[in-house]
């Protein structure tokens, strides 16, 4: 449900896993071009859609009859969308959400925001979360990633229907940790990209990745996570990808932000679209605020994006917090 980068690159991965796929696009013509093209120009130039995935616009058509409904629309769109699907989803499909963030206002992780929406049980539920940037999935580069459920079973079930040739999935039933993990490091990549965007060199970045798994892990915890789960695919790995690589929306964002831009003027250099760690710096920093969970990269990022705060000002305060033991 949804024909974005990630959403296309998912439907080729279980297409190509031996499954039939019904892809649904918001435009009707977005739609008709990918089943009479077998390809998506607007996100995914290039890449050849198989013929087991059908495209259509029409919702009820796509969730009809569907064992797994695969969400693949951004978070801050995810509520409204799901409150026009949700009575046309199957009494036992499994609900595998791929957005990465907490819900304005409401500070929900996506799972809760489910729940909360259709009334769907968590052993239901299943996220998808790892180091999976989708040009480079789609175009059949090896990688991993990682599928939580409460229901160990159920993940089983997805991981099955999801292991191509080319995609390793893993199972966990962290599903708070998973989310946690994905959610944050939006934010950490945005930080390494100010970094970037200002001339700051590897050593930067290292310290950024390593300082925001550690205030990642620590809200993670605090909200009833396995530590472990940060260590893995959908925590390190994940922030590792985001935070290095110039396929990466927020990084790309942040080093727009670094040289100087407005957030509005990084969104026009980035196709018109505001990273989703833009608003999840936000919705994280109040989270962290009310569990008393320290989480200073967060912060700055969100002073940035939202308070008017200068790159150059950021780092400064950054490097001036009080010393303490590692």
């Amino acid at each position: 449900m949804g024909a974005g980068s990630w959403g296309t690159t998912l439907a080729k991965v279980f297409a190509d896993a031996g499954n039939p796929v019904t892809l649904w696009a918001r435009r009707q013509e977005v739609a008709t071009h990918i089943q009479i093209t077998r390809e998506n120009p607007d996100y995914l130039p290039g890449m050849i859609v198989p013929r087991l995935v059908n495209a259509t616009a029409d919702h009820r058509r796509a969730l009809d009859g569907a064992d797994i409904v695969v969400l693949a629309v951004p978070s801050q769109t995810l509520r409204t969308n799901l409150e026009n699907w949700k009575k046309f989803i199957p009494a036992d499909a499994t609900l595998l959400s791929l957005a990465k963030g907490i819900e304005k206002n409401t500070g929900l992780r996506m799972s809760q925001l489910i729940a909360e929406v259709t009334g769907v049980t968590g052993d239901r539920i299943a996220v998808l979360s790892g180091p999976n940037l989708a040009k480079e999935i789609a175009l059949g580069q090896p990688a991993a990633t990682v599928i939580a459920c409460e229901d160990e079973d159920r993940a089983v079930t997805v991981q099955q229907a999801v292991g191509a040739p080319y995609f390793r999935p893993y199972t966990n039933t962290d599903v708070i940790g998973c989310e946690i993990g994905g959610a944050c490091k939006n934010v950490v990549a945005l930080a390494c990209g100010m970094a970037s965007g200002r001339g700051l060199g590897e050593n930067s970045a290292a310290s950024l990745i390593t300082r925001g798994l550690a205030e990642i892990s620590r809200l993670g915890v605090e909200l009833g996570a396995d530590v472990h789960t940060f260590s893995g695919l959908a925590g390190l790995g994940d922030l590792v990808a985001t935070c290095s690589s110039p396929l990466s929306r927020n990084r790309t964002f942040g080093f727009h932000l670094g040289k100087g831009d407005t957030v509005e003027q990084a969104a026009n250099a980035t196709h018109g679209q505001v990273a989703e760690g833009v608003e999840s710096s936000r919705s994280i920093h109040a989270l962290a605020t009310a569990h008393g969970v320290d989480m200073p990269i967060t912060q700055a990022v969100f002073s940035v994006c939202h308070e008017h705060m200068g790159v150059d000002e950021m780092i400064l305060a950054l490097m001036g917090r009080a010393r303490k033991a590692e």
